[in-house]
């Protein structure tokens, strides 16, 4: 046994393990513990910051009109928090959200950790697909939204499979943003100088959206294939699904580690796993 392997057996599969965590910073928090709780050391630096729409008024309109709605489909925690934040500011904490969840109005979440922010907020949640995903959530529910009025609360950019193939279904759906990601310029500096230290440059980087790879890559300044491969030379990529798997590919990254669940857990599962089996990090 090496001594790294000696080491992770007596302080946690993840001992002397560096892991660069690239969440929005309020949401860094539950990845960052999980990996402390298993050794890692953790690098918080966001490759992504939540911003406010330009204009509330399309996210209003709708709320003002949601008994119009038959269906009310979330693809995020942050959609849940705008949405309900918006809803507290025009009704004045007056009237519970939770008190349109008839059975006129249903609830669709991509996964469980938007559910259980939906849930906590009162809402009852209908669907949740098997995979956490947009072409699972169009699984779920082509088969109800013929002739229906659906609701999709999201970020500013993001894929259209879920409008586009719902429609496709019958739907009438209305695309609503309720936020948007820019690249934190604060992080620029931080995430080099990081990468050129070898005491401090991590062993994995986590990816947990397609925005959170594309900013990455902004952050570190690289205008080809070539570049960022070789800033990142040496260091694990870990995907917490299908669609950021894909972003790296088509960035030109290689993906060593990839998710079973599509979720925060599942991901840390997956990086464990990989250095449980393997003498990684040095």
């Amino acid at each position: 046994m090496s001594k790294e392997q000696a080491s992770r057996k007596a302080h946690g599969p993840l001992s002397g393990v560096r892991v660069l965590v690239g969440r929005a910073r309020h949401q860094a928090g539950a990845l960052s513990c999980e990996l402390r709780k298993l050794g890692a050391e953790v690098i918080e630096i966001p490759f992504i910051e939540i911003r406010r729409p330009r204009s509330y008024k399309p996210l209003d309109s709708a709320l003002k009109n949601i008994l119009n709605y038959d269906w009310l489909i979330l693809t995020s925690v942050n959609g849940v928090e705008a949405l309900f934040s918006r809803w507290a500011r025009l009704h004045k904490g007056k009237k519970a959200l939770a008190g349109i969840n008839s059975d006129r109005l249903r609830v669709a979440a991509i996964g469980p950790a938007t559910k259980k922010a939906i849930e906590q907020r009162g809402l009852r949640v209908d669907v949740v697909p098997e995979e956490y995903v947009a072409e699972s959530v169009v699984s779920s529910l082509s088969a109800e939204v013929k002739g229906k009025r659906v609701l999709l609360v999201r970020a500013k950019i993001a894929r259209d499979v879920i409008p586009t193939e719902l429609r496709k279904a019958g739907a009438q759906v209305d695309v609503v943003e309720a936020y948007e990601t820019i690249v934190p310029a604060a992080s620029r500096a931080r995430l080099r100088a990081v990468m050129k230290n070898p005491k401090k440059r991590p062993h994995v980087v986590t990816f947990t959206s397609s925005s959170t790879v594309k900013n990455f890559v902004a952050l570190l300044g690289a205008d080809s294939r070539e570049t960022i491969k070789a800033k990142i030379r040496g260091l694990l990529t870990s995907s917490i699904g299908p669609v950021t798997t894909a972003t790296l590919k088509e960035s030109g990254l290689n993906v060593d580690i990839e998710a079973k669940e599509f979720t925060i857990p599942g991901l840390v599962a997956a990086i464990t796993r990989t250095f449980e089996s393997h003498n990684v990090a040095g």
